[in-house]
């Protein structure tokens, strides 16, 4: 499970004194503490390398929109770090999709739904994350369904 992985890879890093990765994955299991309590006091869980997957996939969007907003305001060291720790949370990412493979992915259940407009883009959409929530960026799966539906 991702989230063991997690937990042994924070006693690596800190048996071997990297500062910097032992904060971000403390960052990111204090997140899943987050979720994990959300989950208690609302609605049932699912399955835990869903939810782990989810909240790694939630971190990296928030660093890479403070990365674009510090290279707009020049801030190029905290834009490295955010990108250092892009880098750190990805390593426990399940393997994404290639874009051929999520091309053909939106095809397919295009296909089954008989979308034909972007009017359907909602119910592809929703498919699309419902087979593949762990295994594909939504953002980029998103243009992808738009063009796809456009065309």
């Amino acid at each position: 499970m991702i989230r063991d992985s997690l937990k042994a890879a924070q006693v690596a890093a800190m048996k071997a004194g990297d500062k910097q990765r032992t904060a971000t994955i403390r960052l990111t299991m204090s997140a899943l503490k987050n979720r994990d309590i959300e989950l208690r006091t609302g609605a049932g869980g699912g399955d835990d390398d869903a939810v782990v997957t989810e909240v790694l996939q939630k971190m990296i969007k928030q660093r890479r929109e403070s990365i674009a907003l510090y290279e707009q305001g020049g801030r190029a060291e905290l834009a490295d770090a955010e990108k250092a720790e892009v880098a750190i949370i990805e390593e426990f990412l399940p393997q994404q999709m290639s874009e051929e493979e999520t091309k053909a992915a939106i095809d397919t259940i295009a296909t089954e739904l008989g979308a034909s407009s972007v009017k359907d883009m909602g119910r592809v959409m929703a498919a699309l994350k419902e087979r593949h929530a762990g295994k594909l960026d939504m953002s980029k799966a998103s243009s992808l369904v738009k063009a796809r539906l456009s065309a």
